[in-house]
């Protein structure tokens, strides 16, 4: 019994540097397409959206008008923070805390799937901040 603990400790120990890996990317696949909206590159913001997405918006220029009118704190935000990153039903969501022009916070899940051994964005869902505490 102790031997099988002891494996599955180490097996989790084995797989943190992967994770932490995938982390990385994932954070740098959403860093970068904040920053091509910051530039006004909305086709190289829609190359990483994976094709379902490019599939529903069609172009570059319908993706960039969606994300301005619809999400302006992404489309320019004043600070982005990543937290935590999970698996839900198989999928992969990576929290993200973004602040807009106001100082105003807003949190955001971002569900990510491998496209051609790359990470893209596929949906990009509202999470209710939490009730300030007293």
């Amino acid at each position: 019994m102790r031997g099988a603990w002891m494996g599955a400790i180490f097996g989790v120990l084995l797989s943190l540097p992967a994770l932490a890996g995938e982390a990385e990317d994932i954070r740098g696949v959403i860093r970068a397409q904040v920053d091509a909206f910051l530039a006004d590159d909305v086709r190289t913001a829609f190359g990483f959206a994976s094709p379902t997405i490019r599939t529903i918006f069609g172009t570059p220029e319908n993706f960039g008008r969606m994300v301005a009118n619809g999400y302006p704190m992404i489309w320019r935000p004043r600070a982005v923070d990543f937290l935590d990153l999970r698996d839900a039903d198989g999928r992969r969501f990576q929290r993200v805390r973004v602040q807009d022009g106001a100082g105003e916070a807003f949190l955001f899940d971002y569900e990510m799937v491998v496209v051609d051994g790359e990470w893209r964005i596929n949906g990009v869902y509202p999470v209710q901040m939490p009730a300030p505490s007293v």
